[in-house]
């Protein structure tokens, strides 16, 4: 009987406590409870500063990323633009350069007759010219005799 008497004290303490205010418990008491609804409290807050920071730096982060893509294809945009312009002027360049050549060969073919007819008196001139050195060689030759007869 005397457990029961001890239980029924230490039970009826246990509900006097609870009714108490936390000025009236005991100060170990009512300070872990603040300590542990600080820590709570902190943490939470601890966590969602971080959670804004990391989205934050996240949004800074994607933002660059994102500014960057775009400005690499701003500088594709531009080489395209001078690539394209560089191939029109190249474009242009050929088709003078062929108009050109079509002109060259209309003139050549223009000329070829008269270019035949250089080559024609060319030769004439070297079949003269060896004509031109047997007269001498032959008048040399009769001089040389002339000269013999001369002689006696």
């Amino acid at each position: 009987m005397a457990d029961v008497a001890i239980a029924k004290a230490s039970a009826s303490n246990a509900s006097a406590e609870t009714s108490k205010t936390a000025e009236e418990r005991p100060h170990s008491e009512s300070t872990e409870a603040a300590v542990e609804t600080g820590i709570e409290a902190t943490g939470q807050s601890d966590v969602a500063e971080l959670t804004r920071d990391m989205f934050s730096k996240m949004t800074d982060y994607l933002r660059g990323d994102l500014a960057s893509t775009a400005e690499d294809y701003k500088l594709l945009e531009q080489m395209n633009r001078l690539t394209t312009d560089k191939y029109g002027e190249m474009k242009q360049m050929g088709l003078e350069i062929g108009k050109s050549m079509k002109d060259l060969n209309d003139k050549y073919r223009n000329i070829q007759p008269y270019l035949d007819q250089i080559d024609q008196v060319e030769e004439s001139v070297a079949n003269l010219e060896q004509a031109a050195l047997r007269l001498e060689a032959y008048s040399k030759r009769l001089e040389a005799k002339f000269k013999q007869l001369e002689k006696k």
